[in-house]
């Protein structure tokens, strides 16, 4: 298996994360978005979204992150579930996950920061009020519903989709300087996640496409 993906992305993150869970053993192919590898030929024969991560796994390329998040599940019937059994227990988890896939990483992926400074000719700090504006806009609500639930460690008994698509937004939010204070329960769940080993090993600062200090 061979995950194809730049350290820094958030849907490479989700599928790290999966992958290191589920204890899937998978070799990593960076792929340089800031010099838009993913856009080359090569690449877009592979996946013609030209987005990353491509899964490379059973005879095929596999696209988007979700679809390949749900599938790893099926595929792999390993110990550890990215989704519950409990059908309303997989409905909250999909509830919470798919609203940040969908409110948070759509607007707010490198593609389309990138056009809001070019060719519409926004300058940097507009860019990021736009971040933060949209942050906000989901992750309150989210906050919300984590206080409904009256979760601790994890969404549920241990971390699973929820918690793969969690990290990574948590990551970009702090990299943009966004004020987590008002969000404890996001907070308590990304400390209790980054303390597992598995998790800590899918953190961007631990990829070899990495920049070194």
């Amino acid at each position: 298996m061979k995950l194809h993906g730049y350290y820094r992305s958030s849907t490479t993150y989700r599928l790290r994360i999966a992958l290191n869970l589920k204890g899937l053993d998978y070799d990593y192919v960076p792929v340089n978005l800031l010099k838009s590898e993913q856009k080359s030929d090569s690449f877009r024969r592979r996946n013609s979204f030209a987005t990353v991560p491509i899964l490379e796994a059973k005879g095929r390329d596999r696209s988007q992150s979700m679809a390949q998040l749900e599938w790893l599940d099926e595929a792999y019937d390993t110990k550890m579930r990215l989704l519950p059994q409990d059908v309303e227990q997989r409905f909250t988890v999909r509830e919470l996950a798919y609203a940040i896939a969908t409110e948070l990483h759509a607007p707010l992926n490198l593609r389309v920061l990138k056009y809001l400074n070019d060719p519409l000719g926004h300058e940097q700090d507009e860019i990021d009020r736009w971040y933060r504006h949209w942050l906000g806009e989901t992750l309150g609500p989210l906050e919300e519903r984590l206080a409904e639930l009256d979760t601790g460690d994890f969404l549920l008994d241990a971390p699973g989709m929820f918690e793969c698509v969690l990290l990574p937004q948590l990551y970009n939010a702090r990299r943009w300087n966004f004020d987590m204070a008002p969000f404890p329960r996001m907070a308590r769940i990304e400390e209790a996640c980054n303390a597992l080993p598995q998790i800590a090993a899918a953190h961007p600062d631990r990829q070899p496409d990495a920049p070194q200090a």
